[in-house]
């Protein structure tokens, strides 16, 4: 047996602060040294951030990146330091000292993990696997790589490979094995969603068993605009079994002790495989590493049930996205309906009760139970709630139209001019103040385009605007099991939901019941089911026929809103990418 120690970074990155990167980068590797780790590794693109989007077509930026690539890699003396960068071969210089850029980009240019030794950047490895659909863009960017190196780290040989290509059967991992490598470590910006943690899992335990080696899967964790990462990085043993797990939605440096066998794996050699790209070995120089450091105990957090997952997810999305973004406080248009409470119980664990605001903004068809149940949903979070009612000014805009309305009788006009009022409202104090707003539509209602233009969609963030409203119900009680007290009055959760835009209005006055509209709505956006397949699973025709209708005559609201966070295989954002000028209907016949 050879000992061989694995230190993991599980670090949340900002994207394009490329200095604040390499800082914490550096700290970590001190952290990691402390522990006599063989080797520490961060997760894809780490330096930059995840993703970069069109940084990546600016020279100076790759430039700048590379330049604090060197800094890290002055700390890598003792240590070897595997790190994610965007890799420009070939490319045209940009000169810092005298602001000098090529007019357009040159080279080819790799998402890669750079292995640093000796105080040098010894090598790079290039992503093979470019992943193409989804909220993944990265052929816009990268060439695909064609080498699999396997480093040979104080006696035992270590594969090194990037995200998506673990997740092949035939891939780099199978290559580096048959080229002597006994470790697998595999670096990644791997978004959440919901049960993404489990399909990893069974993955990874396939990918070591399959290969007989043990396999490091390291992931980022943080927000980065409508993505969340959640780390929960693994260390899998040669059968496939779990020795280690981090934590989800916490940074965490992992550090895992490895026995290594001498004896190879018979299930590293199957003659009907293709292994992809070229094997090559490489020696990395020894470190002083002292043999004799105290065996440390492997972490292995617990995971999250399924809706504290989905809570913390949008805690941390709602964090991370406010605070990136410069922001200090937020602002809150509270309702007295349930998904403005559970946005403002988020908001509130994410940013402090004194940095959040709840704007409540009565007009006459307000019912006093909405006033009753805001004060107390803010005493119980303490949030500074301010009343502003909008009768009068609901009143002036009647008024003002009037002779242009005349003759016609009221209707959806009426009840979206209240809505864009207490958005008014809301930008105005946004601009005074500095706060963010942040609005409070679900996934049902943004599907449905149940929701107001320049109205309650008017903000920065949406906090919930992939949680469909059956969650948004089931994810209000969980709050209350979380604290061990009532945040969110019952009587909010019980209540019907309605807009209070007229008289006695309520939701399912123009939407389906939603446990039947979300299913519908799951159907269509996340699946992509035909319509006779809803028909064949029992959902009523009459609801698939209205929700597919609204659905695709709602494009253009959505593609007017603010972001918000990723919790579900499909999200409306960089998921799903409809034209807004589209006369296709599909029909029930498929």
């Amino acid at each position: 047996m050879r000992p061989f120690r694995l230190a993991l970074a599980q670090m949340n990155p900002t994207v394009g602060n490329l200095t604040g990167n390499a800082d914490c980068i550096i700290a970590l590797v001190e952290e990691a040294k402390a522990q006599q780790a063989d080797v520490v590794a961060f997760p894809e693109l780490a330096l930059t951030g995840y993703p970069p989007e069109d940084l990546l077509l600016k020279p100076q930026f790759l430039a700048e990146a590379e330049m604090q690539l060197e800094r890290v890699a002055g700390e890598s003396k003792g240590i070897v330091i595997v790190v994610g960068v965007p890799h420009l071969v070939d490319g045209s210089v940009f000169n810092l000292a005298k602001a000098e850029t090529p007019d357009s980009m040159t080279g080819t240019l790799y998402n890669a993990a750079a292995v640093l030794a000796g105080g040098r950047v010894l090598d790079y490895y290039h992503k093979l696997f470019l992943p193409n659909y989804g909220v993944f863009d990265e052929r816009r960017y990268f060439t695909a790589g064609d080498t699999c190196p396997v480093y040979k780290i104080n006696g035992v040989s270590v594969g090194v490979n990037v995200c998506e290509d673990i997740w092949y059967d035939n891939g780099p991992t199978t290559t580096q094995r048959a080229a002597g490598a006994e470790v697998i470590l595999n670096i990644n910006a791997s978004p959440y969603h919901q049960s993404r943690g489990v399909q990893r899992e069974v993955m990874l335990s396939k990918r070591a068993a399959d290969n007989g080696v043990f396999v490091a899967y390291l992931n980022m964790v943080g927000g980065q605009d409508e993505l969340v990462f959640d780390g929960q990085s693994l260390v899998l043993d040669p059968a496939g079994l779990v020795i280690a797990r981090g934590p989800q939605f916490e940074e965490s440096l992992l550090v895992v002790d490895l026995e290594v066998s001498a004896n190879r794996s018979a299930a590293a050699s199957n003659p009907s495989l293709n292994p992809v790209g070229v094997a090559k070995t490489i020696l990395v120089p020894s470190s002083d590493i002292s043999r004799a450091r105290q065996p440390v105990a492997a972490p292995m957090s617990k995971p999250l049930d399924e809706l504290t997952e989905v809570y913390r997810a949008l805690v941390m999305g709602t964090h991370d996205y406010v605070k990136k973004s410069g922001f200090t406080s937020a602002v809150i248009g509270l309702s007295g309906g349930i998904d403005s409470a559970i946005t403002v119980a988020i908001a509130t664990e994410a940013l402090g009760a004194g940095n959040v605001t709840a704007f409540f903004m009565p007009s006459q068809y307000t019912e006093n139970q909405s006033n009753d149940d805001s004060v107390q949903l803010t005493d119980n979070l303490g949030v500074r709630l301010v009343t502003l009612p909008i009768k009068n000014l609901f009143d002036q805009y009647l008024g003002e139209l009037a002779p242009l309305f005349e003759g016609r009788q009221p209707d959806a006009t009426e009840e979206n001019l209240q809505a864009r009022i207490r958005g008014n409202l809301l930008m105005a104090a946004s601009n005074k103040f500095g706060w963010i707003v942040l609005t409070t539509g679900n996934k049902s209602e943004m599907a449905t385009g149940y929701a107001t233009l320049y109205g309650d969609m008017a903000g920065g963030f949406a906090v919930i605007k992939d949680v469909p409203k059956t969650l948004v119900m089931a994810l209000s009680r969980h709050v209350n099991v979380l604290a061990g007290r009532e945040i969110i009055p019952e009587s909010i959760i019980a209540r019907p939901p309605t807009a209070e835009l007229r008289p006695n209005q309520k939701d399912e006055d123009s939407l389906p019941p939603y446990s039947v509209l979300d299913p519908i709505i799951e159907a269509y956006v996340e699946r992509d089911w035909q319509v006779s397949e809803m028909l064949e699973a029992g959902m009523p025709p009459d609801a698939v026929e209205l929700t597919i209708g609204l659905v695709d005559r709602s494009e253009y609201k959505r593609r007017q809103a603010p972001p918000g966070i990723k919790i579900t295989r499909r999200n409306f954002g960089r998921d799903r990418r409809l034209p807004l000028v589209n006369k296709y209907r599909p029909s029930s016949k498929f």
